[in-house]
């Protein structure tokens, strides 16, 4: 019987209930709760958001000096503008006099301005795509740290929750929430704040250009708006909710796999293989359609909004053809006059035909970012919700040490539920004092395993209180509750490592002399000696290189070598036979002079050497002796033991 044994076996999952809308009000918020990760890495952050604009300034206005350049002075031969002429490292005979009718450039002036332009091209271009290179990583780090700094704390907190959520959750889905959820913080600064910050900048740029050419290129746009917003409001709550069933199925999904390796020997052993293969596909293809139907209404939505957009870049091109062919003066020809665009020509044309795509192409990026920010939204609350969830053990603001003389440990009165109207103990009472061995009888479900995690405060009492002598245990550091509280479980959990390491995993500064005593306690010593490399002998995975018993054995080591004033054995002996049991018996009994021992077992052999029974039934304490008063009580532990010796338990 594990430690959470009594918990309820059916765990049901921590499922939230997340708003239906996501307003900009509460991206906004939820964005701002992001900020604390952030701050850490503000530095970095402001230096790659300068380093974006920067270069982004930079693409901007080489693309339209640059298509002024190709389309007017080398095909056409306009003379250069004296900005351009100096980028180009061309002297004074290639700059415009402003005069009409000037000659155009010579053949040989427009392969001069060719090579020139190929030649700053080239090199801008390599310096670029470095750039980009070395950007790109820079974002990587920086997002790594913010991202690795919330798994910390998501996992921190979840540690730090009593088992009653951890009985309730699903082991997958924690996993889920850690690795996948917490990924979103990183993508809410893509997604929500750089990306949106870069298509705006370049939406405006695009659409102010084309004002500085004619405004009715504006209005064409902003009448766009109309079927955009109507297109949104249809698809994005389908996105939404098919984004928030994706991660659910997904988190379903991650704990199918989890709870399906861990029995592993058990659905080999029931031959439900197949059964399993078949659940595992259909929990698949659920998290599969859901993240494929999510997909779909964002493809569909972007199909949408890249038709409306298009539609209006053809209006707009007829109109902008036919200025180009009447050489129309621009709106604001002045104010583009430096690189050329004073009147409608061939230049014009096609660089406000690439603005107005390249407006389109935001229109179409911003929905598509918007589609995205559904899929954030809900990862970032499953995030914080693990998060938000407050300990039910606290520690006290003003703690006592835990006692240096150990003389008795009291449970008084105790009330506790997993589930409302299910009370597991019902005022348990029970004192062991030091140097003895006290027994935890009972059924199973009785709520034995509950009752020692109220002394190691895995929970928290609903009623009633636990002592250490007479301070309460709520008023001790949890931290050094559980540093003086040693417990080897049932599970026998051990690890790819050495026998020497897995002995002294919880005492990882214990000396090679103290775990060989460790061992030779549990009598693990001899079997330890017989392996091929002895105490440096490496384990296979849950010490699948032992027996049951061998490995019961390293885990009873494990928790004498913690050397504390409280132990705790979890079914200690159940996979011994008669005479081992009996030696690690004695030698715990030794060993446990001036502590306290509580033995949760149903096997007679190690009940009747106990210095005190406590029978456990309906979740109080209703008798408590030794073995032979008990008897002859005649009472509930009678009729276990007589039940027990019936199944042919030994004495």
């Amino acid at each position: 019987m594990s430690v959470t044994g009594d918990a309820p076996q059916t765990a049901t999952q921590d499922d939230i209930e997340l708003e239906d809308g996501v307003s900009l009000k509460s991206v906004f918020m939820l964005a701002w709760r992001c900020w604390p990760y952030y701050r850490p890495q503000l530095k970095h952050l402001s230096s790659f958001i300068l380093v974006n604009v920067l270069m982004g300034t930079g693409i901007l206005v080489a693309a339209v000096v640059g298509s002024d350049l190709v389309e007017n002075k080398i095909l056409l031969g306009e003379r250069l503008e004296p900005l351009q002429a100096s980028m180009l490292l061309l002297d004074e005979n290639f700059v415009t006099t402003g005069k009409i009718n000037e000659p155009p450039l010579t053949d040989d002036q427009r392969r001069q301005v060719r090579l020139a332009i190929l030649v700053l091209g080239g090199f801008l271009t390599l310096v670029s795509l470095l750039a980009g290179v070395l950007v790109w990583y820079y974002m990587t780090w920086i997002f790594q740290q913010i991202n690795q700094q919330l798994r910390v704390e998501m996992l921190a907190n979840a540690e730090h929750l009593s088992l009653r959520y951890h009985n309730q959750a699903r082991t997958g889905d924690a996993l889920y929430r850690v690795y996948q959820d917490s990924a979103t913080i990183t993508n809410v600064l893509r997604y929500m704040v750089l990306s949106p910050l870069r298509v705006l900048a370049w939406g405006s740029f695009g659409l102010v250009l084309l004002l500085m050419f004619s405004p009715w290129l504006g209005l064409f746009f902003l009448a766009a708006t109309i079927p955009t917003y109507f297109l949104m409001s249809y698809f994005i709550p389908r996105v939404r909710t098919a984004a928030k069933l994706s991660r659910q199925y997904n988190s379903d999904l991650t704990s199918r796999i989890q709870e399906t390796l861990a029995a592993i020997r058990v659905i080999k052993a029931s031959g439900a293989e197949d059964r399993l293969m078949t659940q595992f596909d259909r929990d698949s293809q659920q998290a599969l359609d859901a993240a494929y139907q999510m997909r779909l209404h964002t493809a569909l939505l972007t199909l949408g909004v890249a038709v409306v957009g298009l539609s209006c870049v053809l209006m707009a091109e007829y109109f902008m053809a036919t200025w180009a062919i009447n050489e129309t003066p621009t709106y604001l020809g002045g104010s583009i006059a430096l690189v050329g665009f004073a009147v409608w020509n061939l230049g014009a044309f096609k660089a406000a035909t690439s603005r107005s795509e390249d407006l389109a192409s935001q229109v179409w990026e911003l929905a598509f970012l918007w589609c995205t920010v559904q899929d954030i939204v809900v990862g970032l609350r499953r995030s914080f919700y693990l998060l938000d969830l407050e300990p039910e053990v606290v520690d006290a603001k003003d703690p006592e040490p835990f006692p240096k003389l150990l003389q008795q440990v009291r449970f008084d009165a105790l009330r506790f539920s997993y589930l409302p109207g299910q009370e597991i103990l019902k005022q348990a009472s029970l004192s062991a004092d030091e140097s003895t061995i006290t027994a935890i009888v009972g059924g199973t479900g009785a709520g034995k395993s509950t009752l020692m995690s109220m002394l190691l405060r895995l929970y928290d009492p609903d009623e009633g209180d636990v002592y250490i002598n007479d301070v309460n245990l709520k008023e001790i550091l949890t931290a050094d509750i559980r540093s003086s509280v040693a417990i080897a479980l049932q599970q026998n959990v051990l690890f790819a490592m050495s026998v020497t390491d897995n002995i002294r995993f919880g005492c990882p500064n214990a000396n090679q002399v103290e775990v060989e005593a460790a061992a030779k306690v549990a009598c693990a010593d001899e079997f330890i000696r017989l392996l091929p490399d002895g105490y440096a002998t490496e384990l296979g995975e849950r010490g699948g290189k032992l027996s049951t018993g061998q490995r019961q054995r390293l885990s009873i080591a494990r928790a004498i070598l913690r050397d504390t004033p409280v132990l705790i054995l979890d079914e200690p002996t159940a996979s011994l036979d008669a005479e081992t049991e009996r030696r690690v018996m004695r030698n715990l009994a030794e060993w446990g002079q001036s502590r306290v021992l509580f033995v949760i077992t149903h096997r007679l052999s190690t009940i009747r050497d106990a210095d005190q029974i406590a029978f456990l039934e309906n979740g109080v304490i209703s008798e408590s002796g030794s073995h032979q008063e008990l008897l002859d009580l005649n009472g509930s532990y009678a009729d276990f033991v007589a039940a027990e010796l019936g199944h042919g338990a030994g004495m």
